[in-house]
């Protein structure tokens, strides 16, 4: 159904004679997420449709948005050769119901089918965000997101970050996890609710997702383990492994840049990136 399509199926939910503005989001956007000032931004505009638009070094890989001083849009240039602006649609937007009306209950995208006639009718704004924003679609760039996200968080909110011995650089442990004797950990490494850590076990620029768990002195490096995943002891992965939700990995294993699909168990050695069905 597109980016619009479902707004149309769910237009009972968005529009039920209160007036008030929603927000759609792209999930695979990481960014510090300003909804309330971007909400007051729109309000105060009484825009029908803002988008939020962050800066890049390089506008031509991407469609700029051109805007007023007044935040207002006026049009969208697709990779530009020559720079025209460099503010490009980061993927979330704040919308008013009225919006709805433009929308057919067909595949609709949102961005090149719905966004320029409300640019035309100049009800299209753009909110510039502070701060950091990473497409997080792939896994390289999931971990990228996971380091500025957690360089976020030691600037404005240090205290939610992990701090004992054996962590080095920014650390995030969910409260519920236990983590064993001399590890080292670090730096940017994420781990979820209810995870068990091993002794002697070695992460760094990692995510480990809810209810994992790590066994004794294995080395995860650059790797996102996914959900209920149990790697045994003695292993190593590194090199961009994906594991996905539910994969046990035995022990005394090296995994090279694995993409793992749910459920499976491994049981030998994965030398070479490769995929797992």
């Amino acid at each position: 159904m597109g980016t619009a399509g479902p707004l149309a199926l769910a237009r009972e939910l968005l529009d039920y004679g209160s007036g008030q503005p929603f927000f759609v989001l792209n999930s695979d956007v990481a960014c510090q997420y300003p909804l309330k000032e971007m909400l007051e931004f729109h309000r105060a505009r009484g825009a029908e449709a803002t988008i939020l638009v962050t800066k890049v070094d390089d506008p031509s890989k991407y469609g700029v948005v051109i805007i007023n001083e007044y935040g207002q849009v006026q049009q969208f240039v697709e990779k530009p050769k020559e720079f025209v602006g460099d503010k490009i649609n980061a993927g979330i937007y704040c919308c008013s119901p009225k919006i709805l009306d433009r929308i057919e209950l067909r595949p609709t995208s949102i961005e090149k089918e719905v966004f320029p006639h409300v640019a035309a009718d100049g009800q299209l704004f753009a909110f510039t965000l502070g701060g950091y924003w990473m497409d997080v679609g792939q896994p390289k760039d999931y971990l990228k997101g996971l380091t500025l996200h957690l360089d976020s968080l030691n600037i404005h909110n240090p205290s939610a970050l992990y701090n004992t011995p054996g962590v080095t650089g920014n650390v995030l442990v969910a409260p519920s996890a236990k983590i064993g004797t001399g590890c080292k950990i670090g730096p940017d490494v994420s781990i979820g609710e209810g995870c068990v850590i091993g002794d002697g076990v070695r992460l760094s620029n990692c995510v480990v997702m809810r209810g994992c768990s790590i066994g004794n002195h294995s080395k995860v490096d650059k790797c996102i383990i996914g959900w209920d995943s149990k790697v045994g002891s003695w292993c190593r992965l590194e090199n961009h492994c994906v594991l996905g939700e539910d994969v046990q990995v035995k022990s005394e294993l090296y995994m090279n840049g694995a993409v793992v699909l749910p459920h499976k168990e491994i049981k030998e050695s994965v030398l070479q990136p490769n995929i797992i069905l």
